[in-house]
């Protein structure tokens, strides 16, 4: 199969740099804790975006971070313009934002236009008077002895719900995430209005939730199907609640938004939609930036199924003269190492990933090789859960808190004191690099590039960032909350009931109980809101850092030679498959003339492969080539000159 024909598709005059960004994903309640309360924030993010400079990435995309109801997990957000206290404040983002351009990364947000909270300002009135101009914001039916049609919740349940007066309210998730007409203006003006407050503040970009969702069918005719979690994304089964074709004008009216500012923004949307020609719709030039496609998030361990997925999204993307975004994993898939079947080949399908043209996005703790965890039912949050009766496991064993001091409490998630910054460790050549036609590799930090396709490079972790795209914030404007202690009216009279399949809010100011650490003595430490399966300390960054077998290892040297070699990331790709052996051969769009060549072997056979010299594996035990052979293993891969 041949997916991009190898021809110069797109030149630009203009560097974007989110055509070939890294970008790293962090699950903000997950990550770091800067105040020692067991619950990931701002100041601790902000004392780890060293580490994440460290891996070469481009951008950090910030899970919801607002005040929220807390039915899942920050999705259902009672103010846009503002920081949940347990994660900081507005002024904790000004300084990440600044901290993270000083770094040379940037920063995007996440923002969920499909639905409020029930706590929502907006749905509360709703409540009060049903003929508001707040209710004709959201989808309320007249009260009825059964639902208005045969529409499910993702989570599981009806997708409608009753209030107090008997009518019915349209959730797509959770009842406690009701969702907005976007058919009435007023909607998508309060939109343009969030959008703006975190550019204005410095904010690079959104990560949009649900960007396929927002329009119904206006006559709420029933579904044809009902949609299961094991498809690869939505499809004419969901024809009536997505993919409407009115969504695109929204999409063109935020690209404007973007394309207004000086140093243009930018949008990623998540588009869960089966067929990879609409996905590249929505990243069409007017349009968003990047559009997610599950398809290989959601694919076995098999080589026809990621070659004919690779090879469809890279012509999807084409057709519209857009990048493709690629993901492994994010906050709702069980970890790689898991789904996979073990470690090598997780780190295989990232190698391979990781050379693909096109974004590449990182959930963090894939560079660590983190498997899902178990989770015990009586510690688990996800309404998905809940509602499922246990039948689903829910998201949870992939949002457990990060492991970064195998020798702290809490694996050094968290400290009463507050974090200290972890810088990583620079990448190092690879042990088994053996291309003779590229100059020694040396530190980025201390010594330019000799490649003729790189320009000289800083380390990002010690240099301020010189892209004159990317000024200091300067807007003055922000102001924090109203007092979060004080949550919104929930007066029984006019809120909805709470759903027994949803477990109450998971809004955690603090847990007790404490994790010993090896043999000193240290203050009593909160436990992470998830807990942390025994073996976390394992996979700990410390642990990692410095050994040239470890998985972050792996990462850091993919990403440099990612930057170091025009044809992984911007190159043009032609995807092949012999068997269970997947080849995709990659060439720079313009500059470099010799091309790179990857390798994965997805069967349980070793298998030969052209090659004259190595750049990576995936696996530190593969052996250079010889006389224009190399051995290649099974679930492994490898980036070869042939």
């Amino acid at each position: 199969m041949s997916a991009e024909p190898i021809e110069d598709m797109c030149p630009t005059a203009s560097y974007q740099w989110w055509r070939d960004a890294v970008v790293y994903q962090v699950y903000l309640r997950s990550f770091a804790d800067g105040n020692g309360d067991g619950i990931g924030d701002f100041p601790g993010l902000r004392a780890r975006l060293p580490y994440v400079a460290s891996l070469g990435a481009d951008a950090v995309w910030v899970t919801p971070h607002y005040v929220s109801g807390g039915a899942d997990g920050g999705y259902d957000v009672i103010d846009y313009t503002t920081v949940d206290p347990a994660y900081g404040t507005v002024d904790d983002v000004r300084a990440l934002v600044a901290d993270a351009h000083e770094l040379g990364l940037r920063v995007l947000l996440d923002i969920v236009p499909n639905h409020t909270s029930d706590q929502h300002d907006w749905f509360q009135r709703a409540l009060e008077d049903p003929s508001s101009p707040e209710a004709a914001r959201y989808h309320f039916m007249p009260p009825s002895e059964s639902p208005p049609n045969n529409w499910q919740s993702m989570f599981g349940g009806p997708a409608w719900s009753r209030t107090p007066d008997g009518r019915w309210y349209l959730h797509l998730f959770t009842p406690q995430q009701p969702d907005l007409n976007w058919d009435n203006p007023d909607v998508a003006a309060d939109f343009d209005r969030t959008l703006r407050f975190w550019f204005d503040l410095g904010v690079d970009g959104f990560r949009v939730d649900v960007a396929y969702g927002l329009f119904k069918d206006p006559a709420y005719r029933d579904n044809p199907g009902i949609y299961s979690p094991t498809l690869f994304g939505h499809g004419p089964e969901q024809v009536r609640t997505t993919n409407q074709a009115r969504i695109h004008q929204v999409w063109r009216r935020w690209r404007e938004i973007c394309d207004s500012y000086a140093t243009p923004k930018m949008l990623v949307g998540e588009v869960s939609l089966a067929d990879l020609s609409q996905v590249g719709l929505y990243a069409r030039p007017d349009e968003m930036h990047h559009a997610f496609q599950f398809r290989l998030l959601k694919s076995d361990w098999d080589a026809e199924a990621f070659a004919s997925t690779i090879a469809e999204a890279l012509d999807a993307f084409r057709t519209v003269g857009a990048p493709a975004p690629w993901v492994l994993g994010n906050h709702d898939k069980a970890r790689q190492v898991t789904r996979y079947g073990s470690t090598r080949r997780a780190r295989a399908a990232a190698l391979l990933m990781l050379a693909l043209p096109g974004a590449a996005y990182l959930y963090g703790g894939e560079e660590l090789g983190l498997p899902e965890a178990p989770v015990p039912d009586a510690a688990r949050r996800d309404p998905i859960f809940h509602r499922s009766a246990g039948a689903r496991p829910g998201r949870d064993g992939c949002r457990i808190p990060m492991p970064w001091d195998s020798t702290a409490p809490s694996v050094g998630f968290s400290t009463p004191a507050g974090l200290t910054a972890v810088t990583g460790s620079p990448a190092s050549p690879p042990a088994n690099f053996t291309d003779p036609a590229t100059p020694p590799l040396t530190d980025p930090a201390t010594s330019p590039s000799t490649n003729p396709a790189t320009p000289p490079s800083t380390n990002p972790a010690t240099s301020p960032s010189t892209n004159p795209a990317t000024p200091p914030s300067t807007n003055p404007a922000t102001s924090p909350p109203a007092d979060p202690a004080t949550p919104p009216s929930t007066n029984p009279a006019t809120s909805p009931p709470t759903d027994p399949a949803t477990p109450p809010s998971t809004h955690v100011s603090g847990l007790a109980g404490s994790q010993p650490g090896s043999g000193t003595s240290r203050p009593s430490t909160p436990a992470p809101w998830l807990p942390q399966p025994a073996g976390w300390a394992d996979y700990a960054v410390d642990r990692q850092q410095g050994d040239p077998s470890s998985t972050l290892t792996m990462y850091q040297q993919a990403i440099l030679l990612r930057d170091l070699y025009e044809p992984l990331g911007t190159g043009l790709a032609s995807v092949t498959r012999a068997g269970d052996v997947i080849r995709v051969d990659l060439i720079a769009r313009h500059r470099e003339p010799d091309p790179i060549t990857v390798w994965i072997n997805m069967g349980s056979e070793t298998v030969t492969v052209p090659a004259h010299s190595l750049l990576l594996a995936s696996s530190p035990d593969v052996p250079g080539p010889t006389a224009g052979k190399l051995t290649l293993a099974p679930d492994t891969t490898v980036w070869v000159r042939v």
